[in-house]
């Protein structure tokens, strides 16, 4: 036996609760008004929590990945055996066969040094490249190149070690490459 379905306001009957609510929607339209959804509160408020924390976790990607320091490497993870065509680069030399030169410099024999410099974004004085380049004069282990984007003016590599120079300082790169 069905259940008949009775309309509060003209007491007309009907076969099923789809039935009931045309009828209102066609016959008591102010009646299907109250009768819609009442604002979901309770999943706007999920969503806006679900958007906050969203929002915290994107901003913490961000901040952690914009203070990350770019700086040449300092190990052999990943290299290749390939070296480079000069000690003295006027492009950036490729951070693979960099990291080959950390583990031995022109492939074979004693480790080797890297001295970058950034005169893009630091500005560098007159005759800096060339008082770097003269490093490979006196060591034949050692390598000069420019490191697009990294976060020092000059930095000094050796496998392990690194060392950040804001200015030239001819001892202190001496010392780092003995």
């Amino acid at each position: 036996m069905e259940e008949l379905i009775i309309c509060a306001l003209c007491n007309k009957t009907f076969g099923s609760k789809e039935g009931l609510e045309s009828h209102n929607f066609a016959k008591h339209p102010e009646q299907s008004q109250k009768l819609k959804k009442p604002f979901p509160v309770k999943k706007t408020k999920n969503l806006v929590i679900f958007l906050i924390i969203l929002a915290v976790i994107v901003f913490g990607i961000y901040f952690v990945i914009s203070n990350l320091k770019i700086l040449p490497p300092t190990d052999m993870q990943g290299h290749i055996e390939e070296n480079p065509p000069s000690h003295i680069m006027k492009e950036p030399m490729n951070l693979l066969i960099q990291k080959h030169m950390l583990e031995h410099a022109d492939g074979v024999g004693r480790p080797g040094a890297v001295i970058n410099y950034n005169c893009e974004d630091f500005m560098c004085e007159e005759g800096l490249i060339e008082n770097l380049e003269a490093f490979t004069n006196t060591y034949d282990y050692v390598y000069v190149a420019p490191f697009k984007n990294m976060d020092a003016k000059i930095a000094l590599t050796k496998l392990g070690e690194i060392e950040v120079l804001e200015e030239y300082d001819k001892e202190r790169i001496e010392d780092f490459i003995r």
